[in-house]
């Protein structure tokens, strides 16, 4: 029966209501996306309901089933309860949670640095003073991990290393352009030397041991912030080829007057 049972961390990333009583969870585990079955857990006596809520980090032990694993047991190591109680942050918990769930394959392609990634990005996010900061690292950060950096030290069309003058985005080829090569995308996108040396600096410091700390020390203003999430959402949806549906209710609560 041992051979039967294993145990994985994981991050909850979403749960759904399955057949009369169960719920259906994807988690981020070190060994990948997984989909696994929680049973009996949405009936009132359920011990395990509780230890399996969205957006923890948790210990789990998992049973291999015909279809898919079940969770017999859970212990939770962090419960992000400032992320999962205030609206903006649990906003932006969703925005990273369907990004990841975009990017990455359907099931078990190991990868316990974006595991790692996604842990302290949420916790990250529970505890910062500027969530959306916190996001704008966590994408440089995701496209970097699965080999679409963009390129904003060189530029994308000739390689030259970039001025302050670089002045122009494309999504469509993956980084910036210096002033002499904007023809070779005329759908490029503006970008001004803030803007730009923001994403500069959150990409070199993304590469850190503990990069999220750095962004309290930042006083960065909201046309900038929301300049350069435009600039990246651009490129991300160009990789997708759509926009991810929790970014208009992302939008609705941050915009909100």
């Amino acid at each position: 029966m041992a051979d039967r049972v294993y145990r994985t961390e994981a991050l909850i990333l979403r749960r759904t209501d399955f057949n009369e009583a169960d719920r259906l969870l994807t988690l981020v585990t070190p060994g990948g996306k997984r989909r696994v079955v929680a049973k009996g857990v949405r009936k009132t006596t359920s011990r395990l309901a509780g230890h399996i809520e969205l957006f923890t980090h948790s210990q789990l032990l998992l049973a291999l089933g015909r279809n898919l694993d079940i969770v017999t047991q859970s212990q939770i190591l962090e419960r992000y309860e400032t992320l999962r109680t205030e609206l903006p942050r649990l906003s932006c918990g969703y925005y990273a949670a369907e990004l990841y769930d975009k990017v990455t394959p359907e099931e078990g392609e190991e990868n316990p640095l974006l595991f790692r990634l996604m842990v302290q990005t949420f916790a990250a996010l529970d505890t910062s003073t500027n969530p959306t900061l916190v996001l704008r690292m966590f994408e440089l950060r995701l496209l970097h991990a699965i080999g679409y950096r963009p390129n904003l030290h060189r530029c994308v069309a000739s390689q030259e290393l970039l001025t302050e003058e670089a002045n122009r985005f494309s999504p469509a080829l993956g980084g910036m352009l210096s002033p002499a090569h904007t023809s070779a995308d005329r759908n490029a996108l503006p970008i001004s030397l803030n803007a730009f040396k923001l994403l500069r600096y959150l990409q070199t410091v993304g590469d850190e041991k503990q990069p999220y700390q750095t962004i309290e020390r930042l006083n960065i203003s909201e046309g900038v912030q929301r300049e350069a999430e435009s600039v990246l959402r651009a490129y991300l949806r160009t990789i997708l080829e759509r926009e991810l549906k929790t970014a208009a209710f992302l939008d609705s609560v941050l915009r909100s007057p």
